[in-house]
Formats: structure tokens, C-alpha cells, sequence
């Protein structure tokens, strides 16, 4: 089955001041991991210690990681049960584990 493509109307609520928060919560999210990856940018200029580097690596990645689950569980509640309620149910939870099978790789 085909993925789905459309994304139009995929929040967890249609009242548009919750989505704005919850978009405006992530955007702030996005901006703190920016932060972060600029530090180890700097970190790697300033020659600091490798495991420091890595500490901090790693703590990226984790943020990363809840970023995308915050998403997905969104992306879920939201998008795949409307897909599942209008009868496109089997090609949105195909895609939704497409997505989880590329976020759970190591």
C-alpha cells in the first residue's frame, strides 16, 4: 500500500491555538539542540577534551531522539488515527512504522 503523502489538517487538535503551542514548544526545542550543536562546534575549535566532545555528542543525539518521539506520538494521535477513521488506515500505520523503523536504528 502507498504511502500517504498528504499532511494537510495532521495536528493532534484542530483548535489552532493548542497546535500553535505545541509548535512554538518544539520550535524551542529546535533551538536549544541548535545551541548545542554550535558548542561542540566550539568545544572541537577550542581543542577541548575528546570525552567532553563525545558527552556532549551524545547528549545532542538524546534530544534528538525526544524531538522525534514528541513528533511521532503526535504524528500518531493525530494523522494516523484520522487516516484510520477516513479508511486509509493500513497505509498510515505502514508509514508510521516505515518512520519508527528509521528512528530506531542504531
Amino acid at each position: 500500500m502507498p504511502a500517504l503523502t498528504s499532511h494537510e489538517g495532521c495536528h493532534p487538535v484542530t483548535d489552532k491555538t493548542v497546535v500553535r503551542a505545541d509548535k512554538q514548544k518544539l520550535i524551542h526545542r529546535l533551538n536549544r539542540i541548535e545551541g548545542q550543536v554550535r558548542g561542540i562546534s566550539g568545544m572541537i575549535d577550542d581543542d577541548r577534551y575528546c570525552v567532553d566532545v563525545l558527552t556532549q555528542i551524545a547528549s545532542v543525539k538524546s534530544a534528538l531522539d525526544g524531538l522525534a518521539m514528541q513528533l511521532l506520538e503526535s504524528h500518531a494521535k493525530g494523522c494516523v488515527s484520522r487516516a484510520i477513521e477516513g479508511g486509509e488506515g493500513d497505509a498510515a500505520i505502514e508509514e508510521l512504522m516505515g518512520v519508527f523503523r528509521k528512528l530506531t536504528r542504531s
